[in-house]
């Protein structure tokens, strides 16, 4: 079946797996440029829907994405950009339209949740979700009750919650309290599945104006859960002249790393406590994925 993918650069592709692109990716080490991975629909019939920030989605053909090869590595550089095909709007999130599947769960910037009853009648565009005008979805992914959601913020703080806290709401509700924010906002938001949770790792990058950056990959199973609308737990000491993340990404490894081109970028292959300062890097980082 279909599996539609949404690079880190906005590009869309598909490819035709037995098992899910984050475990089919890990025996693929060759890089090539566009091959950072932002978003997932697995089982994809057709169609797949594509969430932008604003809280709308948009109905994709799945027969006009260009095909990938399954042994990889993929490079989703022809594919076409989501944003185009969501009138230019900015696409965050992919998921599968089909009514058994898992419900859909977003986050967004100021730390509110929601999961979304499955809902779809052949609509071009609906919304998913009623989101304020000073706020905007960083994340979504389908959550089943058994599973993890994820905030990850701009201070280095990091709430693991259970989905099932989450209660699935109608389409046109703004959601509920998801990670309680001090002087900071989300900047990644996702979900890890109950089989995941033993292999899955979190990676941050720590910057600052007088600092050198730092990346930090640590495993998932070391954040222990909390309630909802709880703050989170530190997932990165910053060192003197950092005052921000300015990337977040937890899933299965291998993580890859990209600059705004697309081109890939070296971390390095190192693990670390859950509040360290990370090992060194240089350079441009725009996307962990």
């Amino acid at each position: 079946m279909d599996q539609v993918i949404l690079a880190a650069t906005g590009r869309l592709a598909r490819v035709d797996l037995d098992e899910s692109v984050w475990r089919a990716r890990a025996a693929n080490t060759a890089r090539v440029d566009h091959d950072v991975i932002a978003s997932v629909a697995y089982d994809c019939d057709g169609y797949v829907g594509a969430v932008t920030t604003t809280g709308s989605a948009y109905r994709i053909a799945v027969e006009n994405l260009p095909v990938l090869s399954p042994g990889g590595p993929w490079s989703m550089w022809d594919g076409p950009l989501a944003d185009e095909l969501a009138e230019g709007n900015h696409v965050v999130g992919l998921y599968n339209l089909d009514l058994d599947s898992p419900p859909l769960a977003l986050g967004t910037r100021n730390g509110v949740v929601k999961r979304v009853v499955p809902e779809y009648k052949g609509w071009e565009t609906w919304e998913v979700m009623s989101v304020k005008e000073d706020d905007g979805i960083v994340g979504v992914s389908q959550a089943g009750d058994a599973d993890d959601l994820v905030f990850i913020t701009e201070d280095a703080q990091l709430l693991r919650m259970s989905a099932r806290e989450v209660r699935p709401q109608g389409r046109a509700a703004g959601g509920m309290a998801g990670i309680k924010l001090a002087d900071s906002h989300v900047i990644f938001f996702t979900t890890i599945s109950k089989p995941d949770r033993d292999e899955a790792v979190v990676v941050t990058l720590a910057v600052g104006r007088d600092s050198a950056s730092t990346v930090k990959t640590t495993p998932f199973s070391e954040y222990p859960a909390k309630g909802r609308s709880t703050t989170g737990i530190r997932t990165q000491r910053f060192l003197k002249g950092q005052d921000h993340l300015s990337l977040a990404w937890a899933g299965l490894p291998p993580v890859r790393a990209c600059d705004s081109t697309g081109t890939p970028r070296n971390l390095p292959a190192s693990t670390d406590r859950r509040d360290g300062t990370g090992a060194k890097v240089y350079g441009p980082f725009t996307a962990l994925g």
